[in-house]
């Protein structure tokens, strides 16, 4: 089995990033999106193999949707030599950041990787922390926020820490989170 990979989340706020995938391929459209709304300056590219060397330069995050491994190759060659991170979807043996998924609300991002071993798992992962993410959560999460503010405010001060923890840790009881499995049926009755 492949080791797990690091989770990380980037600040992206200024830096180019590449999309590299056809105009109507959801998933570069989907990434571009995301990559836009962390505030990256995105360049996409919808023809891969008219990829030239200079379009991927500067860049500092480059995805790659297509499943075509001379191209995810050839830009594995150039992340090596240019030095930005690369991500090629579903061929992880090319790129050094893997997708993950991610259930979001307000701020609040959870993100779920399975390092590419079982990505389907991973978006029902996402999608049932979704559900449970709702206008409420985001609600709650905002107002722990506005809580946090006015507690730093009035106690700014290093060796006030602890008032500042002790609030949180009040503000926050009472808060519970509930996770359940089913697996199916063919894997229940396996021999393990």
């Amino acid at each position: 089995m492949r080791k797990a990979f690091f989770p990380v989340s980037l600040n992206l706020d200024g830096r180019l990033c590449v999309v590299i995938g056809a105009p109507e391929d959801r998933e570069a459209i989907e990434k571009t999106a995301a990559l836009e709304e962390s505030g990256a300056v995105v360049r996409r590219l919808t023809d891969p193999h008219a990829l030239r060397d200079e379009d991927v330069r500067d860049a500092f995050f480059v995805i790659s949707t297509p499943q075509d491994e001379a191209l995810s190759a050839r830009l594995r060659g150039l992340a090596d030599r240019h030095r930005f991170l690369l991500c090629c979807i579903d061929q992880p043996v090319y790129g050094f950041v893997a997708m993950t998924a991610v259930a979001k609300a307000g701020p609040v991002r959870v993100a779920i990787s399975t390092a590419g071993l079982a990505p389907r798992v991973g978006k029902k992962l996402k999608e049932a922390l979704q559900r449970a993410m709702d206008g409420t959560f985001a609600a709650f999460v905002g107002e722990l926020a506005r809580r946090r503010s006015a507690v730093r405010q009035a106690h700014p001060h290093p060796d006030e820490s602890n008032i500042r923890r002790s609030d949180a840790i009040e503000a926050a009881k009472g808060f519970e989170a509930d996770v359940r499995f089913e697996y199916p049926k063919w894997f229940r009755d396996a021999d393990r």
